[in-house]
């Protein structure tokens, strides 16, 4: 019997919320490579959610900043090093050292997906001696890394212009499934993911005072306490609901339901705006139309296929008048609600694997 390629994929999160990377790995294990999925455990790390891939939780006593970096690249480095693999993937910059280091001291072939522009973030350039670590990191690994793939057409334009490397693209697009439309009782407006800074939440809640519905937030962040001091100080309890953080599977019953998304970004940094999120497509593929700032990769797709009603600037004037558009205006949000339909049979994660597939087979073969 032919002996299965083995892949470890690495990230600095507890593995049960990762949809991207649960998405991946469980594309890679149907079609026959051995997977693992390696990342941390956290004192509030809940027990892992069976898949159909292996997994690996590497405990860690500080939670965050440089030492959390130091101890888990220092014990993820170790790991990979002995580990029985044969590719290893670098998911984002915060895992490419270690990965780096442990392929070129064993010889297993590595590969690098990236979700950002790392240096790019907000929380990375607002801090000259951080920036200046990333960049560093960036300059001296990436260009070592010559296979690879990331969320975007603009993502792989600007890595090959900064590090000479031709990566693929590999969208966070939605798996197709069939789909019934149900009859929505509660004409709710979602907001799911991350509860962040630059995600346009002080602009976003008192917005909602000019709106007669309700907003519900599926996420948590480093933004989660001011969002909920911003809903305290707009009066707004009754109509901002916050969830938390909601498992994948009860996450697509709130999408579903949902009259409108929200996509919105800060232009706080070029990663920001050259951004292409998971929601976009989670919204899509439930026939929920979106309210989405206009960055290139949103256009492009809007452009082809009417889906979103798109933003330039995102003060709160703008967003009311926008959400009550598309909860007034039944023409133009049965317009958007049926593009939703079409676009959806393009932009799938079917149509996405192919390139996935393709970066593996060939690194594989080489």
């Amino acid at each position: 019997m032919k002996k299965r390629t083995r892949i470890i994929c690495t990230v600095t999160n507890d593995l049960n919320y990762d949809q991207r990377m649960i998405r991946i790995c469980s594309t890679l294990a149907d079609a026959g490579y051995d997977v693992k999925l390696v990342g941390l455990k956290r004192k509030t790390s809940k027990p892992l959610t069976e898949r159909p891939f292996r997994q690996k939780r590497i405990p860690i006593i500080a939670e965050e900043g440089k030492i959390m970096y130091a101890q888990y690249w220092i014990c993820l480095f170790f790991y990979l090093l002995f580990s029985k693999a044969d590719i290893l993937c670098a998911i984002d910059l915060d895992t490419i050292m270690p990965v780096y280091y442990a392929s070129k001291l064993s010889g297993k072939k590595r590969v690098y997906d990236a979700h950002e522009i790392f240096t790019d973030l907000r929380e990375v350039i607002t801090r000259p001696a951080v920036h200046k670590m990333w960049t560093w990191i960036a300059r001296h690994t990436i260009p070592k890394f010559p296979v690879g793939y990331t969320i975007g057409e603009c993502y792989a334009e600007e890595f090959k212009k900064r590090y000479g490397v031709d990566y693929g693209v590999v969208r966070n697009a939605t798996i197709l499934r069939p789909l019934e439309i149900p009859e929505k009782h509660e004409r709710y407006i979602l907001y799911q993911g991350a509860v962040n800074v630059g995600r346009c939440f002080e602009q976003l809640i008192p917005a909602m005072r000019y709106v007669n519905e309700k907003l519900i937030v599926c996420g948590e962040g480093n933004f989660y306490a001011e969002a909920w001091a911003l809903v305290k100080q707009y009066q707004l309890e009754d109509k901002i609901i916050f969830k938390g953080y909601v498992p994948p599977e009860q996450l697509r019953s709130y999408t579903l339901h949902a009259w409108i998304g929200i996509t919105l970004f800060e232009e706080t940094s070029l990663s920001n705006r050259l951004s292409m999120a998971n929601r976009f497509f989670d919204y899509m593929h439930a026939a929920v139309p979106q309210l989405c700032i206009k960055y290139p990769e949103y256009e492009k797709v809007n452009a082809q296929y009417e889906i979103a009603y798109l933003i330039s600037d995102h003060d709160p004037e703008s967003i009311a008048e926008a959400l009550n558009k598309m909860l007034e205006d039944e023409n133009y949000y049965k317009r958007l609600q049926h593009n939703c339909l079409a676009a959806r049979e393009q932009y799938c994660w079917q149509q996405e694997t192919i390139t996935l597939l393709k970066t593996y087979e060939q690194l594989a073969a080489s």
